[in-house]
C-alpha cells in the first residue's frame, strides 16, 4: 500500500513548498518513525509515493510552525498531526492538508492510481 500526501497553503492560494513532515507507525505504547521528508515544489513528498506501507495505524506530523515562520508569519498550530489507518485491500491512499496560519483542513481518502498517471500526462 502506498500514501500519496500533497499540503496546500490557503493563504498565498498555492502548493506549501518545504513543509518539513515525518511518518511514524504506531508501535507498541509510540511511535516509531518511517521516514523524514520535506515537500517539494508541487507540495508533494514523492519519495513516499514508492515507499511500500504495511497495513496499520500511521501519523504524518506537519510541521507548519516552520513553514509559516520562514515566511514572516506566527501560526496558532505549530504541528498539524493527521493520524489514520490504512486497511487491508485498498493499495493507495492520498491524504490532503490544507494549512492556514490559524486553521487547517485534511483530506484522507483511496485513490485509483490510473487517474493519477492519466492526469499527469
Amino acid at each position: 500500500m502506498r500514501i500519496f500526501t500533497r499540503v496546500l497553503d490557503s493563504t498565498h492560494g498555492k502548493s506549501a513548498v518545504g513543509v518539513p513532515a515525518r511518518l511514524a507507525r504506531a508501535h507498541d505504547n509510540g511511535w516509531a518513525t518511517v521516514a523524514d521528508a520535506e515537500t517539494d515544489h508541487d507540495g508533494r513528498i514523492p519519495e513516499w509515493e514508492s515507499r511500500f506501507l504495511e497495513r496499520g495505524l500511521y501519523r504524518i506530523v506537519f510541521d507548519s510552525d516552520d513553514y509559516f515562520t520562514r515566511r514572516g508569519m506566527v501560526a496558532a498550530y505549530p504541528e498539524v498531526v493527521v493520524i489514520f489507518r490504512i486497511q487491508k485491500g485498498v493499495h493507495f491512499f492520498q491524504l490532503q492538508v490544507t494549512l492556514a496560519p490559524y486553521s487547517y483542513s485534511t483530506y484522507f481518502g483511496t485513490m485509483d492510481i490510473r487517474l493519477r498517471k492519466n492526469n499527469s500526462e
